[in-house]
């Protein structure tokens, strides 16, 4: 195998794959920093976002990216909307009990999105996609709009809370919660506007990777996994770290199969996901959250 079969056929993949990974990981990191738990029910939420975006192209007769925005306004809507319905009144008990909690709303949204969309394999487009060839690296247009919007999106909320009144809230928050209440921050509007972030990336996320495999209405279950071990590997709470980590959870996948058979390379997750859990807690770039 020369180097560009080795790029073309395993690497450039799991680069997609790993920033798909990625958008999901920085939600799971934001809830956890800020809020204090795992979700259970992000890749199920990312799955009803792209499904959503499917409803608005077969519907609108739009193009699948122009059906993105709206896809991510009203995963995060949802998100709101669980959050307020679900999740609220249990702030005040075990972290636990919302852990479980978001099992449960896990099973309920992969339901909705059987009832009304079914189980069978649904696509954005019809036909083939051929790729391109740049200096011998055989790349499709989607996969270019995956990393680019990984790295745009990831660049943005980098930004916002980096340079905003209310992302330097959210780190405030993450970092010492009585503090920042003492300070006059509204812990209200901080964890709406945590769901409204983490719900838009979960969208972002189901949706490329509708777009660079298929739909189906269990993939952002197994999704979840990965997604879980990007966030561990990069340091839960660091948002760079959740996109170092779900790349080379992307890449470690992808090239597992050329020494496992395919249909065990998302073992590579768990076992990644282990070895960080005994090796390292903290993960690569531990230190302050976001």
């Amino acid at each position: 195998m020369d180097l560009f079969e080795l790029l073309n056929f395993y690497v450039i993949p799991g680069i997609v794959l790993g920033s798909i990974y990625a958008l999901g990981a920085v939600g799971i990191t934001l809830i956890f920093a800020i809020l204090r738990y795992a979700h259970l029910a992000h890749g199920d939420l990312a799955t009803l976002g792209a499904f959503i975006a499917l409803a608005v192209v077969t519907t609108l007769g739009v193009s699948p990216l122009a059906a993105l925005p709206v896809a991510i306004i009203a995963t995060a809507a949802v998100a709101v909307g669980i959050d307020k319905v679900f999740y609220d009144h249990l702030r005040e008990r075990p972290k636990i009990v919302t852990v479980m909690a978001s099992l449960g709303i896990a099973l309920m949204i992969r339901a909705v999105v059987q009832v009304v969309w079914g189980v069978d394999t649904e696509t954005y487009s019809r036909g083939i996609v051929r790729p391109e060839n740049y200096f011998g690296l055989r790349i499709r247009d989607r996969e270019i709009y995956t990393v680019i919007a990984m790295l745009a999106l990831v660049g943005v909320l980098h930004m916002f809370l980096t340079q905003s009144k209310w992302g330097k809230a959210m780190r405030a928050m993450s970092d010492n919660p009585n503090l920042a209440l003492l300070s006059g921050i509204d812990n209200r509007k901080v964890v709406i506007l945590t769901w409204v972030i983490a719900g838009g990336l979960c969208a972002a996320s189901g949706f490329f990777l509708g777009l660079n495999t298929e739909l189906k209405s269990m993939m952002g279950w197994h999704m979840l996994l990965p997604m879980f071990a990007a966030a561990i590997l990069g340091g839960v709470g660091r948002v760079e770290g959740a996109v170092l980590g779900g790349l080379i959870v992307g890449i470690a996948e992808e090239l597992s199969v050329l020494v496992i058979p395919s249909e065990y390379k998302a073992a590579m997750a768990f076992a990644i996901l282990l070895f960080m859990l005994l090796v390292r807690p903290t993960g690569l770039l531990k230190g302050k959250v976001l």
